[in-house]
């Protein structure tokens, strides 16, 4: 059972086992919205009881830094550019928030992880839009729009991830799409 560890797994970013944790993915290159939205939001986490594992990616990962040391270095928060040892951050995450691209979808309907999709606008046809709604329309996934993700996303999530029934219809709905639905969203 790959739960096992949650609790050493959030130890090992300095974190509290006994804390709902959000796992935030900036993607390699760190996506700007979500990065954004954490940056003017410090203040809403550190009042929050949720702690958070925030991967900005290279390219934000000194504003990010800076915001954060700024914010007064709030223990909730493990900020990084890149984290190598992908497999341990799932295992901490109650919730994930991510872009919707169709590698990072399977690979959360394979760890069966309650997930907060935020769509990258900048792609073509807006694709990571069609995979998150194919997501949302069976319970799968929430997801917010990347306009509205300033205002809206920080909230939903510490919602969200104090919500143990919500989370487990989640993590169950998104398993059954494993292999199915992602192999023909990326085949498309």
């Amino acid at each position: 059972n790959h739960n096992i560890n949650r609790e050493k797994a959030i130890e090992t970013f300095g974190l509290n086992p006994k804390k709902k944790t959000i796992l935030i993915l900036g993607g390699s290159l760190g996506a700007r919205t979500i990065n954004q939205c954490l940056m003017e939001n410090l203040e809403v986490i550190k009042q929050s009881e949720v702690q958070f594992i925030w991967q900005t990616g290279k390219i934000y990962i000194n504003e990010a830094h800076a915001a954060y040391v700024k914010a007064g270095s709030p223990t909730m928060i493990h900020v990084t550019d890149f984290i190598s040892d992908m497999t341990t951050a799932y295992q901490a995450a109650d919730l994930i928030i991510s872009r919707a691209g169709a590698g990072s979808i399977s690979e959360f309907c394979l760890l069966q992880k309650p997930v907060i999709l935020v769509p990258s606008p900048n792609v073509a046809e807006d694709h990571q839009t069609k995979n998150a709604l194919a997501l949302v329309e069976k319970n799968a996934a929430l997801y917010v729009k990347d306009i509205d993700a300033q205002e809206q996303l920080l909230g939903k999530a510490i919602e969200a991830v104090n919500q143990p029934d919500l989370l487990k219809n989640l993590s169950h709905n998104i398993t059954q799409l494993a292999f199915t639905d992602s192999a023909n969203v990326i085949a498309k």
